[in-house]
């Protein structure tokens, strides 16, 4: 029995992930039958309204991941050219918490947002032009680029799809889920290695 704060993967009716919801919203996709279909594993068991005609209480089962039919509120986040917003949080995920100058993983409270070509030298404040970097190599690379500054980066940036955002903002990812999530991410995508 998982506790009532594992997220919930939702899906649209093809398939293709959406977001991550909590038990209630869940529970609310049931109620205004807008559930396709659900797989994964079983999370929770939500007891419904009483049937007026039979006095039965209906039990809505939860699984951990839904597919739902259209809904209007669907972001256009499956578009060709659309472009997960860049949040600190997401960054040091997609870097897996290295700084990708010396290669040490740290706490988020001691990494920081570089920028690979200074935003004082045109660069942008975009997923392609900026790294997880410790507070020591960011100062230490201040105003250049890696070349200006003599450092190596130890990845590309790469923008992230928006099943590869969906995995950056999980919090507790069951390996059904990851396993579903893997599938929509692209070939190459650097986060196949990522367990979890």
């Amino acid at each position: 029995m998982h506790s009532h704060h594992q997220p919930v993967l939702r899906t649209d009716a093809s398939g293709m992930p959406l977001e991550w919801i909590g038990y209630q919203q869940a529970a609310r996709l049931y109620y205004l039958d807008m559930v396709a279909y659900s797989c994964g594993t079983h999370l929770y068991t939500l007891r419904g309204g009483v049937n007026a005609r039979t006095g039965r209480r209906s039990l809505i089962e939860v699984n951990s991941i839904i597919a739902t039919h259209h809904s209007a509120g669907d972001k256009p986040a499956s578009h060709p050219g659309y472009i997960p917003p860049l949040s600190n949080p997401a960054l040091f995920r997609r870097d897996d918490s290295l700084c990708l100058y010396c290669g040490h993983r740290f706490a988020s409270g001691d990494l920081s947002r570089d920028h690979v070509t200074p935003i004082s030298q045109k660069g942008t404040d975009h997923w392609n032009n900026v790294v997880t970097a410790c507070k020591r190599c960011n100062n230490h690379k201040a105003g250049r680029t890696p070349e200006q500054a003599g450092m190596q980066l130890l990845a590309i940036p790469f923008t992230p799809t928006h099943a590869e955002y969906i995995y950056l903002q999980g919090r507790r990812i069951l390996s059904d889920q990851m396993e579903f999530l893997k599938a929509h991410f692209p070939r190459r995508s650097p986060l196949h290695q990522r367990s979890s």
